[in-house]
């Protein structure tokens, strides 16, 4: 195989996104449907494929480093399929009955409004001559979302006791207030670093 596909680090990317684009299918065909005979299998499948696709983005970065094979193909693509699994994700939580309590809809605008000023600014910069890539706080970001969606896919996909669905229902919605903080607090260090690049950068 030849092009941008001829190494395995963009393979997983493009796995990533057709598995991000499974999962939302099985969310939209099973999701408000109890009723169904498939549902709970509906929803363990949705579980795991959010985990693996999640989980995926460290294989495909580490690949990428291993065998010397970052390109531009994967520095757009592989940020733009983290953003479609996990805000995606958001998405359908905000309005599916068993999941829209963990995410009110202004957590989800806030967190888009904070995606579409970092690409903006990232493109802008970048655009300048700049190299513009994720922080260790937007990698936190990611991490605190993944457990953010991740858990409410968990709590209706298995059963819990009664004690253990409370403490995972109290962490899920840490998780989701410990998401908005850190969209912000990414957003803010992304805007910080724009404005010192582009003040050393100007004549």
């Amino acid at each position: 195989m030849s092009g941008v596909f001829a190494h395995w680090p963009n393979r997983i990317t493009a796995l990533r996104f057709v598995g991000a684009m499974a999962l939302f299918a099985v969310l939209a065909l099973w999701g408000e449907a109890p009723q169904d005979p498939a549902y709970r299998s509906a929803m363990q499948a949705s579980f795991w494929l959010f985990l693996a696709v999640a989980l995926s983005d460290a294989l495909d970065g580490w690949l990428a480093r291993r065998g010397k094979h970052i390109t531009a193909f994967g520095r757009i693509a592989d940020p733009f399929v983290d953003k479609v699994l996990v805000l995606g994700s958001m998405i359908y939580l905000v309005v599916l009955p068993w999941s829209r309590h963990f995410f009110p809809a202004w957590v989800v605008v806030v967190i888009l409004a904070r995606e579409f000023l970092v690409t903006g600014i990232r493109g802008y910069v970048e655009s300048l001559g700049h190299e513009f890539p994720a922080d260790w706080f937007g990698k936190v970001k990611m991490m605190v979302q993944c457990w953010a969606v991740g858990i409410p896919l968990g709590l209706e996909a298995f059963d819990f006791s009664t004690l253990a669905d409370e403490r995972w229902s109290l962490i899920g919605h840490g998780c989701v207030i410990a998401t908005v903080a850190t969209s912000v607090g990414s957003g803010f260090t992304y805007v910080l670093k724009a404005r010192k690049l582009l003040a050393h950068s100007a004549p």
